[in-house]
């Protein structure tokens, strides 16, 4: 299994956090954009966030191939639809796709690799 975990900071406003969690909950999040993430291959996909900044972990099987997913996935239905309503909570530049918003973080340890 390979796990990715990238990072994106919200705007600095409660309120736009508190309403960003809200569209990521199970009963409000649109139902494309779970639907999107398996069907390009992703078993498991957590978001946790620390004040303004957020942490996601995202598995796959050990043949997922990130680019490949990430493209088809910014062409799956309501996706850029999607991309575009997050933005107005997101330090991000307007337009973006998901893979350009979020940023790849380097593993510096694991307790499985240390003595």
């Amino acid at each position: 299994m390979k796990r990715y975990c990238q990072t994106l900071d919200l705007k600095d406003d409660e309120k736009l956090i508190q309403e960003y969690s809200y569209w990521h909950s199970p009963e409000h999040i649109w139902p494309e954009i779970p639907q999107g993430i398996r069907a390009v291959g992703i078993l498991n996909m957590e978001i946790y966030r620390l004040g303004s900044r957020l942490f996601m972990i995202v598995e796959t099987s050990d043949n997922f191939n990130w680019d490949e997913a990430f493209a088809r996935l910014a062409k799956m239905d309501k996706q850029a639809e999607w991309e575009d309503f997050v933005a107005r909570f997101q330090k991000t530049v307007p337009g973006c796709s998901s893979s350009e918003k979020w940023q790849m973080m380097e593993c510096i340890f694991k307790l499985s690799e240390s003595l």
